[in-house]
């Protein structure tokens, strides 16, 4: 990932259609590296939240002696898909994507993501 384009890319993942939010998350910190919302969105409050998520699963693989890495993490809600896909060449980052689940592809979506990252 371009580190120093996170804004561009951000930009680029809000192309997907349903996107509401995204942001690039140094999960280990909870610190967000740049961010994108519509509307009331709380974006900021959403990424530290899913760090955590992010932390309770690596700690659970490790845990297991799990030979395993997280490719990406995918919650439903009943109006929303979040994913959460780390990016390989960065292990200490993640991709966070929200999308309105009434218009969006999560084939695509995922796709794009790992596109650009």
């Amino acid at each position: 990932m371009d580190m120093n384009n996170i804004e561009g890319i951000i930009d680029e993942i809000m192309t997907v259609n349903g996107a509401v939010a995204s942001s690039i998350i140094d999960w280990q910190s909870g610190m967000t590296l740049g961010s994108s919302a519509l509307g009331d969105f709380d974006i900021e409050l959403a990424s530290a939240g899913n760090a955590e998520v992010i932390k309770a699963k690596m700690n659970t693989i490790d845990s297991l002696n799990a030979d395993s890495k997280i490719v990406d993490i995918l919650i439903t809600l009943t109006d929303q898909i979040h994913i959460i896909s780390m990016v390989k060449e960065q292990p200490e980052l993640c991709v966070y994507l929200v999308l309105d689940s009434t218009k969006a592809n999560l084939a695509l979506a995922r796709h794009k993501i790992q596109s650009l990252v």
